[in-house]
């Protein structure tokens, strides 16, 4: 029998060393190696991959080539919501792993709830809680009057339990709620640890993938608005979907920042409601819900959010500063890209706003991280600074330069053709992204540098 071997593993990053010592060589932690019993490997003659949980799992121990592989089209299916679909890339990929994240009460359970009960009128599904009762959980489903009648659910935390449980309910779609709460009793070691984190889902990950079933982990947030755990978490699933949301509002957005099967920073948008997340269908109809009369500082933007645009006010207020150091406060945008548009208006556009505080909003608590929200900002900030509103029939985007011009933004074209269909009449935008043909109905005034587009408001 080979000798069981035994290694260090840090809980506050993750790293492994082969002896104790003091502090932790990657992260510089101290006191934090915790001694992990390594079981032996043995060499398996057949071609399956068998656990001592007792599930079985094909895969191939064979170099191939490209071409004698076998493609096919992934059998995607609906999860019977069309934008967490649009998010995921067009519904759940058998055997993929989606990691959902958010903070504590924004809708995560509450959104996979739903979407398992309605899977469960269609197909074999596992809900696995470690944090709630089963009765918490019906009572909760009962309350959203959500069709609860063949949902299976389990209230466990042991991994291995779970796959022994779920080898005999077959089903085709897994809930683990959450991540932070699952442990592998071989480890040793609390539940929520770096370690038991990490492990867990790479013990769940394997299990997915052998017997082609679909998982959805739900992962707490950091106070930094990560995962907790290690990085390598994130590493680990197939897709990375983040539930964002501010506490006095309703609105919640879901967006996809790592996506194996789709196209990343997809946006899902949401209401909570008393019977749960509702899709929102035309979001740019929300964040639209302007004042009656128009007021100076507020423009309208329009980004492009994974493959469709988004219609989006965006507000500045600039104030005398009664400090040395003006102030810089934006939210939903970047800071250090405001500070240096700031310094572009001054240099190409002979407007200064050193001595004046600055505050930028997104209204919706969307955040903004294209190029395409430049020109808008500035046109916004120059509007409150003018003291001078602007139409509320205009459109404002495009990237603007250090030297001042004016760039193209990718998908120009469905962007005025979005903002038309909303009724505005008029636009600012690069002169590259206006169609040929025009649009019916709508006045486009395309600027190529920052002083064309200051003249034309």
């Amino acid at each position: 029998m080979a000798k069981a071997k035994s290694a260090y593993v840090c809980t506050e990053c993750g790293g492994e060393h082969s002896k104790w010592q003091g502090q932790c060589a990657e992260c510089g932690a101290w006191n934090t190696l915790k001694e992990l019993k390594l079981s032996a490997t043995t060499k398996s003659s057949s071609s399956s991959v068998r656990t001592s949980q007792g599930y079985t799992g094909s895969h191939s121990n064979q170099v191939l080539s490209v071409k004698d592989i076998q493609l096919g089209e992934v059998p995607r299916f609906s999860t019977g919501i069309s934008e967490l679909d649009r998010v995921l890339g067009g519904g759940i990929v058998p055997g993929s792993v989606v990691l959902v994240g958010g903070d504590p009460g924004v809708g995560k359970s509450s959104i996979l709830l739903q979407v398992m009960c309605g899977l469960s009128q269609q197909m074999p599904v596992l809900y696995v809680t470690g944090e709630e009762s089963l009765q918490q959980v019906a009572m909760r489903a009962k309350r959203m009057q959500l069709p609860e009648d063949s949902l299976r659910l389990l209230a466990e935390t042991e991994v291995e339990q779970i796959i022994n449980f779920a080898v005999q309910e077959a089903p085709k779609v897994m809930v683990v709620d959450s991540i932070q709460t699952m442990q592998l009793g071989e480890l040793g070691t609390a539940a929520g640890g770096v370690t038991q984190v990490r492990e867990s889902a790479a013990y769940l990950t394997r299990f997915a993938k052998q017997n082609n079933i679909a998982v959805f982990l739900v992962g707490h947030v950091t106070k930094s608005g990560e995962v907790a755990g290690p990085r390598v978490l994130e590493h680990i699933v197939d897709s990375v979907l983040f539930l964002e949301g501010q506490s006095d509002s309703r609105f919640r957005t879901l967006r996809a920042i790592k996506n194996r099967f789709g196209a990343v920073n997809e946006l899902g948008v949401f209401a909570m409601t008393e019977l749960g997340l509702k899709q929102i269908k035309n979001p740019s109809a929300i964040f639209l819900s302007r004042a009656a009369q128009p007021s100076p500082g507020s423009v309208v933007m329009v980004i492009w959010e994974g493959s469709r645009p988004l219609l989006i006010e965006v507000q500045a207020l600039v104030d005398e500063s009664p400090y040395g150091a003006p102030r810089r406060v934006s939210v939903g945008l970047d800071s250090n890209r405001i500070a240096m548009l700031l310094a572009v208006m001054h240099r190409h556009g002979g407007i200064q706003a050193s001595d004046q505080d600055v505050y930028v909003n997104v209204v919706g608590g969307i955040k903004v991280s294209e190029t395409s929200a430049d020109l808008a900002l500035l046109v916004a900030i120059l509007s409150s600074m003018r003291n001078q509103a602007l139409d509320q029939d205009l459109i404002v985007f495009g990237e603007v330069g250090l030297s001042g011009e004016i760039r193209p933004v990718p998908s120009g074209q469905e962007r005025i053709l979005e903002a038309a269909k909303h009724g505005f009449k008029r636009g600012i935008v690069p002169l590259a992204n206006i169609p040929k043909q025009g649009v019916s109905g709508m006045e486009l005034i395309g600027v190529t540098h920052l002083a064309q587009a200051l003249d034309a408001l």
